[in-house]
């Protein structure tokens, strides 16, 4: 199924975006959580600085 979600994203609009994973502090536990999201090429470095 995976392969399926990635030659679905090569095609057209897929190009432009990346999936972005940040490691984040839990604020309650103290533990790290990482965060996954798929962000427009132009906007990654804007999503990581926040």
């Amino acid at each position: 199924m995976a392969k399926k979600t990635v030659a679905t994203l090569q095609k057209g609009e897929g190009r432009a975006y990346a999936k972005v994973i940040k490691m984040v502090k839990s604020p309650k536990t103290g533990a790290y959580v990482f965060e996954e999201e798929m962000v427009l090429n132009d906007k990654v470095k804007d999503y990581l600085a926040k």
